[in-house]
């Protein structure tokens, strides 16, 4: 199953190396497009569930780093207290 990390821009200017066990966030963002902070984290939770749902279909478990990530994702996010207006940019993905 290819590996997929996407790095993003916070609002503060800091990044973030993210993972996903699967190509699917391709499906859900794209590079250089910027999403409030609210429509990026319910973009990267549908992505990454079925990512980990791939996982579990293939190996027979869910993917716990996918959801490990999206909590790391949730916790970074929180850190902003507009997320109809903060922004996070999408920077690159690696497969």
């Amino acid at each position: 199953m290819p590996v997929m990390h996407f790095k993003v821009r916070w609002p503060d200017d800091s990044q973030s190396n993210c993972y996903s066990p699967s190509l699917v966030v391709k499906d859900f963002l794209e590079v250089n497009q910027s999403y409030t902070i609210e429509e990026f984290l319910n973009l990267t939770s549908q992505a990454l569930n079925i990512a980990s749902e791939r996982v579990r279909e293939k190996y027979g478990f869910a993917c716990s780093q996918a959801m490990d990530q999206l909590a790391q994702i949730e916790a970074k996010a929180a850190e902003f207290p507009l997320p109809n207006e903060s922004q996070v940019t999408v920077l690159s993905f690696t497969e």
